[in-house]
């Protein structure tokens, strides 16, 4: 299986400025990012950064580095510069593996890889798992997929779609059983040729109300294979809660190895 990954890596974070930088255990945490990407078996691993500053961080520790535009709205777009500077065929499998999730498992960045190597019907792939808790269903910063019986995706929301009527009137409401939500996993795969053509695309309205760039591949009429994720994904960093508490996971784990 032969994939490569791209880094998305910005410093002008709007909710936490400076964010690939940010300390876990004595590196930075686009480095711990890094890593589980070289783990995976990668063919390349590229870091797709605005800032100079995270460049030569990222030089310094041995990563490949790549240096786009700052008016980049997604990491998607981010990834498409990546693709013209260095020139990757169009059918050449990419996972975009944001750089603020230095806990992903290995086993899910090879599993979204692998789900176009395995379907070259399918130009786009990412991952979800089970909600399992009323609040995490109504949690804005959770997004819901809803998925059809192939498993491409039917819509992304931050709202809990679909709505149960009669589970959501109950006060307070309870976890519906006839539907099996899921949680979609910013972990996505593309060929490069499929992102040149997502880049061509404007805005669509539904994508600049929930905020959710995978909305534009929907809206013009493309698919996205949702998989269930093999494992549970582990904790991303939005926040400075998650923040420690990523550090006190890895802080466990490099004990542990020791």
């Amino acid at each position: 299986m032969s994939f490569h990954v791209v880094i998305p890596a910005r410093m002008a974070s709007s909710r936490l400025y400076g964010k690939p930088l940010l300390d876990i255990c004595g590196q930075p945490m686009v480095y711990w990012t890094w890593q589980q990407a070289i783990k995976a078996g990668a063919e390349r691993v590229v870091i797709a950064t605005e800032s100079e500053q995270v460049a030569q961080v990222c030089r310094d520790f041995g990563a490949e580095v790549c240096l786009t535009s700052d008016q980049h709205q997604s990491g998607t777009e981010r990834i498409a510069e990546v693709i013209d500077q260095l020139r990757f065929a169009d059918n050449q499998v990419l996972v975009n593996l944001q750089g603020d999730e230095p806990l992903l498992p290995t086993a899910l960045i090879q599993q979204v890889a692998q789900a176009l190597n395995h379907r070259h019907d399918v130009f786009m792939a990412t991952l979800c798992e089970p909600i399992e808790q009323v609040e995490l269903l109504f949690n804005p910063n959770i997004v819901k997929v809803s998925r059809n019986l192939e498993h491409f995706a039917i819509n992304f929301s931050r709202a809990p779609l679909p709505w149960a009527r009669d589970e959501f009137a109950q006060q307070p409401p309870i976890m519906p059983s006839a539907w099996p939500y899921r949680r979609h996993i910013g972990l996505y795969a593309y060929r490069a040729g499929f992102v040149k053509r997502y880049v061509n695309w404007p805005e669509c309205a539904l994508e600049q109300v929930e905020k959710l760039e995978q909305l534009r591949v929907l809206w013009h009429g493309e698919r996205i294979l949702v998989e269930d994720a093999l494992m549970d994904a582990g904790v991303g960093v939005d926040t400075l809660a998650q923040l420690e508490q990523v550090r006190e996971i890895m802080a466990q784990r490099l004990m542990a190895d020791a």
